[in-house]
C-alpha cells in the first residue's frame, strides 16, 4: 500500500490540514500527525487545491510536433497544476473521427502524467458543412462529450443546429469558437484605436458579440447545451448572462491573458501579442474579471496555443496567432481574480477546477478535496513568486506574452490519480 502525507498546508477555506494519500485516493485528511515511518512532504506555507482541469487546450499532434506534442503539452500541464486537460482538434489529420481521437487518448495515456481527453471536431475537417463523425467519436475509447471547430466558427446557422440537437441524444456540448468570418477578414487585432493607429486591419467586438447571440436563441429553441470559448468582449459577458436569467443551457470561459493583457500591447508590434480572439480594451478586461467573479463566465481556460519560432518571430502580418498558457494560468488569476480580492480561494478551484470538470462530464476530476476522492491535487505557494522564463518553458514553443514577468505563488508539487508527478517544481522522472 503506497501512502503519503501532505503536512502543513491549508485548505481553501485558510484551515491547516494534514492531507494523506493512499494508493490513488485521499485516505484522511485531519490535524494529525503522521506516526513514524511515514512518507511525509511537509508543505508548510502552501494550499491544496484540486487538480487544475483545462478544457481548452491545443497538443498539435498529430501533425505538427514541432510545435507541441501530447507529452510535452502534458509536461507543460502539469508545471502549471493541471491534472486534466482537453486537447482540441484541429490537428493534421484534424480529430474528426474516432482514430484520430482514440490516438490522442492513447498518447495522454502513455505520457502518464495527466489526464488527456480529445474535443472531436463538429465538422468534418472544421470545414463548417458537413457534421464530424460525432457519435462515433462519443462511442470510442475516448468517449468524447464535447466538441468544438476551435481555429473556427461554425457559421452555417443549420449546421450548428444540427449539432446541437445531434449531442442531445448523450448530453453532448457544442464548444463555439464565436467569430462570424465576414466581419473578420484579414483581422489583425482588436478594432478600436489602437488598431486604427497601426493601420492594422481591426476586429470589431460585434463579430464574436452576434455568434454569440445568434447560438445563444439556436441553444434555447432546440434544449441543448452550448458553452462560448474564450469570451473576450463586455457585450459578450452580458449577453451570457441574458441567457442564464433565462435559464438557457450557456456556459462560457475566459482565457488567463484576456484577464490581464489589452490590445495597447499591439503597439510593440511584437506578434507574440497577436492571438485569436484579439486582445481587447481595458473596459473588456474589467467585465471579463466581473463576469468571472459573478458566476457569469463559468470557468478559466487556458487556449494554449504553441508555435515553432519562425511562426511568431516574423512580422506582425505574417505570424500566428495564439499563445502559451499551461505553465501561467495560475499565477495569472491568482494576481488579478485573488490578489485583487474579486475572488476567494474557493471562487477559484470552482472556476479552474469543478466547474470545467462538470461541463465537460470528467467524473474523476474536479472533486472536492474528501475523504475518498481521487488524490488529483495541486499544492501552491501563494508566498512565493517565480519569474516567467521562456527558455526554461516544458512546453515544446516559446511564445508566451509573460516572459520577464514576475508573477504570484509557485505550483510545487502535484499528484495525479495519487502519483506524484511534480515534486518541488520539477517533473518526477519515470511518471
Amino acid at each position: 500500500m503506497r501512502e503519503i502525507s501532505l503536512v502543513g498546508g491549508q485548505n481553501a477555506a485558510g484551515a491547516k490540514m494534514n492531507f494523506t494519500i493512499t494508493d490513488q485516493k485521499i485516505s484522511d485528511i485531519s490535524s494529525k500527525v503522521p506516526g513514524p515511518g511515514a512518507n511525509v512532504l511537509d508543505i508548510s506555507g502552501s494550499i491544496v487545491i484540486p487538480g487544475l482541469v483545462d478544457l481548452h487546450t491545443h497538443l498539435r499532434e498529430p501533425g505538427k510536433e514541432d510545435a507541441e506534442t501530447v507529452a510535452s503539452g502534458a509536461r507543460a500541464a502539469v508545471a502549471g497544476g493541471f491534472t486534466a486537460i482537453s486537447a482540441m482538434p484541429n490537428t493534421d489529420p484534424v480529430a474528426d473521427n474516432a482514430g484520430v481521437v482514440e490516438q490522442v487518448f492513447s498518447l495522454g495515456k502513455a505520457a502518464g502524467l495527466c489526464d488527456v481527453f480529445p474535443i472531436g471536431a463538429v465538422t468534418q475537417g472544421q470545414a463548417g458543412k458537413q457534421l464530424a463523425e460525432i457519435l462515433a467519436m462519443h462511442e470510442s475509447a475516448a468517449k468524447v462529450r464535447m466538441f468544438s471547430d476551435d481555429g473556427h466558427c461554425v457559421f452555417d446557422p443549420l449546421v450548428m443546429r444540427r449539432a446541437l440537437e445531434y449531442v442531445k441524444m448523450f448530453n453532448g456540448v457544442i464548444a463555439q469558437h464565436a467569430q462570424d468570418p465576414r466581419l473578420t477578414i484579414d483581422a489583425q487585432m482588436n478594432e478600436g484605436e489602437i488598431s486604427a493607429k497601426l493601420g492594422l486591419k481591426g476586429w470589431p467586438a460585434v463579430a464574436e458579440e452576434a455568434i454569440i447571440a445568434r447560438d445563444i436563441l439556436l441553444t434555447d429553441h432546440v434544449q441543448s447545451r452550448l458553452h462560448v470559448c474564450h469570451v473576450t468582449t463586455a457585450g459578450g459577458v452580458e449577453l451570457i448572462r441574458w441567457a442564464k436569467a433565462r435559464g438557457i443551457n450557456v456556459t462560457a470561459e475566459v482565457t488567463p491573458h484576456h484577464l490581464l493583457l489589452t490590445d495597447e500591447l499591439a503597439q510593440s508590434y511584437d506578434p507574440v501579442y497577436k492571438v485569436n480572439p484579439p486582445l481587447r480594451t481595458a473596459r473588456d478586461v474589467e467585465a471579463l474579471r466581473e463576469g468571472l467573479a459573478d458566476g457569469t463566465i463559468d470557468i478559466v481556460a487556458t487556449d494554449h496555443a504553441p508555435h515553432p519560432t519562425e511562426s511568431k518571430e516574423c512580422e506582425w502580418s505574417a505570424a500566428s496567432f495564439g499563445m502559451l498558457g499551461l505553465e501561467t494560468a495560475l499565477s495569472i488569476v491568482v494576481q488579478t481574480m485573488i490578489s485583487s480580492k474579486l475572488m476567494s480561494w474557493s471562487d477559484l478551484i470552482d472556476r479552474f477546477s469543478i466547474a470545467p470538470a462538470k461541463i465537460a462530464g470528467y467524473p474523476d476530476q474536479g472533486n472536492a478535496l474528501e475523504v475518498g476522492n481521487p488524490a488529483n491535487i495541486t499544492v501552491f505557494n501563494p508566498n512565493k513568486s517565480w519569474t516567467v522564463n521562456k527558455d526554461l518553458a516544458m512546453s515544446k514553443s516559446r511564445n508566451t506574452p509573460f516572459h520577464g514577468m514576475e508573477l504570484p505563488g509557485v505550483v510545487t508539487d502535484v499528484f495525479y490519480k495519487g502519483k506524484q508527478v511534480l515534486r518541488d517544481t520539477k517533473i518526477v522522472s519515470g511518471s
